[in-house]
């Protein structure tokens, strides 16, 4: 403990990771307050009446990762969601798109170019996302009082504006603290809107012992350390990768000997990061979505039965599509052939394979065997909270923490952040947060 205490005290010893440290709070201090400024022209005391009433939906999901602000109508209702959007279908645009393609494989003009389209794609997706939060604001009512009170076109210009404009302003506080802050900015963003829920969903499951008197406290005790036991496995997980050796041949430039060095690519068991879950997530609320704009049809109720979160049915097929976009997403972000293609153009090889296609076919046969376990392990964790619910009397909003997109963004985030001030600890000379060994981060951004 006085290690960790004296590791602490280390880190504000340092001036450049203080100043950071700080920059980055107050801009995430920024963002939270942004999540309660309601937008102009909607009533916030109806608002307010019905914030209880969001069900398992697509707006859930996009509420989930803004904090709040979605169903608080806020200026940031739109969060940085446009943003990470566009940059996931340039991303998939380079599979079918050769220029894309051509701008992923040019460097740093490629990507500087890439990051100008993803800006300019943000602000259309914004404005339409925006255009579509006007409509359901305006047909929204509370005991037959609009919430809305003078729905017209000043207030949907205005609120389209509003709600474009925070999702810029977010996406810049975002890029500020990539560069003045510490952590990845966009990420963070999105953190810090997830951990806003943790302290409301832990007060409703400590008022089940206290006042409720529903469940006695050693039950709540052993729920708390399979929470942590689950955390740890995927902390774990998440840092598991398979090392393949890579040796490069010695050649000369001049009288300098270069090569003759043996590198490792890590081929990590859970390339594909977050991404599955969330797409297979949008996926399976797609009925209870449907069904909120036709709540009188009987089929549908039917179906939004089956598939609602406490269904094992909606368990079972809501793991099996999360095992699939994990192998989905994991060759588009993941590309053998290239990687083989580089190292042959630098005169690197693994041992007893030789480069070119075997290389790649090498690569692609151990990337798969190991991205097995990784999917499954993400299905179970995907799956937990409906189980953490269901058998363990864990409420709702709590149990959203067991698994699924909060659990993995949150783990994701805080090893890349941790990683990043234990490195200007140990560039001054300080030890680390571990005794032997080093954290390992996932890397910047939400996708792994």
């Amino acid at each position: 403990m006085s290690s960790f205490i004296q590791t602490i005290q280390n880190i504000f010893k340092i001036d450049e990771l203080r100043s950071r440290i700080i920059t980055t709070v107050i801009i995430l201090l920024i963002v939270r307050v942004g999540s309660h400024i309601t937008l102009p022209g909607v009533d916030p005391v109806l608002l307010k009446q019905m914030a209880g009433s969001g069900g398992n939906d697509l707006f859930g999901l996009f509420d989930l990762f803004v904090g709040g602000a979605f169903s608080n109508a806020a200026i940031f209702a739109l969060g940085v969601m446009p943003y990470i959007t566009s940059s996931i279908i340039l991303q998939l645009g380079g599979i079918v798109i050769p220029e894309i393609q051509k701008l992923q494989k040019s460097g740093e003009e490629g990507r500087r170019k890439i990051n100008q389209y993803t800006r300019y794609l943000t602000v259309i997706i914004a404005a339409l996302n925006g255009w579509g939060m006007t409509i359901r604001l305006v047909n929204m009512d509370a005991g037959g009082v609009p919430v809305v009170p003078d729905p017209g076109f000043l207030f949907t210009i205005t609120s389209v504006f509003l709600l474009t404009a925070g999702t810029i302003f977010l996406m810049w506080l975002g890029e500020q603290i990539t560069d003045r802050g510490i952590g990845n900015g966009i990420s963070l963003i999105i953190f810090i809107g997830i951990i806003a829920r943790l302290p409301g969903a832990f007060y409703q499951e400590m008022n089940q012992i206290f006042q409720l008197q529903e469940k006695p406290w050693i039950v709540e005790l052993i729920i708390l350390l399979f929470l942590f036991g689950i955390i740890a496995s995927v902390i774990f997980i998440t840092q598991g990768a398979r090392r393949i050796p890579v040796q490069y041949a010695k050649r000369q430039v001049g009288r300098k000997v270069y090569g003759g060095t043996t590198q490792y690519i890590p081929l990590r068991v859970n390339t594909a990061g977050v991404m599955p879950i969330i797409f297979a997530q949008s996926l399976m609320f797609i009925p209870q979505t449907i069904f909120s704009f036709f709540p009188d049809s009987t089929w549908l109720y039917g179906l939004v039965s089956a598939f609602s979160e406490q269904s094992y049915i909606y368990a079972l097929v809501y793991g099996t599509m999360v095992v699939l976009f994990t192998y989905f997403y994991t060759a588009i972000v993941f590309n053998p052939r290239d990687i083989a293609d580089n190292m042959k153009k630098q005169g690197g090889f693994i041992p007893g394979i030789r480069p070119g296609k075997p290389t790649a076919e090498y690569i692609d046969a151990v990337l798969t065997r190991i991205t097995l376990p990784g999917s499954i392990f993400l299905a179970l964790i995907a799956i937990m909270p409906t189980f953490a619910s269901r058998l363990l009397g864990v409420t709702p909003g709590f149990a959203s923490f067991f698994g699924g997109t909060s659990l993995l963004i949150m783990v994701g985030v805080c090893l890349d952040t941790l990683q990043q001030i234990e490195s200007y600890l140990l560039m001054r000379h300080y030890d680390g947060f571990m005794k032997s060994g080093k954290i390992k981060g996932r890397g910047a951004g939400i996708s792994g």
